[in-house]
């Protein structure tokens, strides 16, 4: 038992990131039998999906789950969205395929980068829907992240990651 104790990487309401669905808190760890073995898990909420995960508490680094980005990895993700987006010429499904993959990775910078991507200004072409919901998915991944690292609320960073996309727009017109 004393093994399983210093296995403990994270605590009772400890923000984490899991890479297939963002970020959450564990909201408690506890023992479950599971066919016939004892294992300790961590129960992981995430209250905008509405969802409840218990990772064991053995494999979750293995798994993915990590803890928060620090505010110096944010700002890497924020100068990220400020770069020139990197589309390549190959057909779309397997671009979307790579964007899905960097989505669900849990990495802010690679999220970022899909953000970049995907992002679109007033004056350009409209996006396709699964655009559009690739898009979506990463700014609101993206989002949920940098609220939990700025204690700030989610619109409030959906705001702050809006308007650095528009300043960069601006500076792209302003460039034309």
């Amino acid at each position: 038992m004393a093994k399983t104790k210093s296995a403990k990487k994270f605590k009772i309401n400890d923000y984490v990131v899991y890479p297939a669905h963002g970020v959450g808190r564990i909201s408690d760890i506890e023992v479950q039998t599971v066919v016939g073995v004892e294992l300790e898990v961590y129960v992981v909420r995430f209250d905008q999906d509405k969802m409840i995960l218990r990772v064991p508490v053995e494999r979750a680094e293995s798994g993915g789950m990590r803890a928060l980005s620090g505010p110096d990895v944010v700002q890497n993700a924020i100068k990220t969205l400020r770069g020139r987006p990197r589309i390549k010429r190959t057909m779309w499904s397997r671009r979307a395929q790579e964007y899905e993959a960097k989505i669900n990775s849990g990495d802010l910078i690679f999220i970022a980068e899909v953000v970049r991507d995907l992002h679109r200004s007033a004056d350009q072409p409209e996006q396709s829907y699964s655009e559009r919901q690739l898009y979506e998915s990463a700014i609101d991944r993206m989002a949920r992240e940098v609220a939990a690292v700025e204690k700030i609320e989610r619109d409030a960073a959906f705001d702050k990651l809006s308007q650095t996309l528009s300043a960069k727009t601006g500076k792209a017109a302003d460039a034309a």
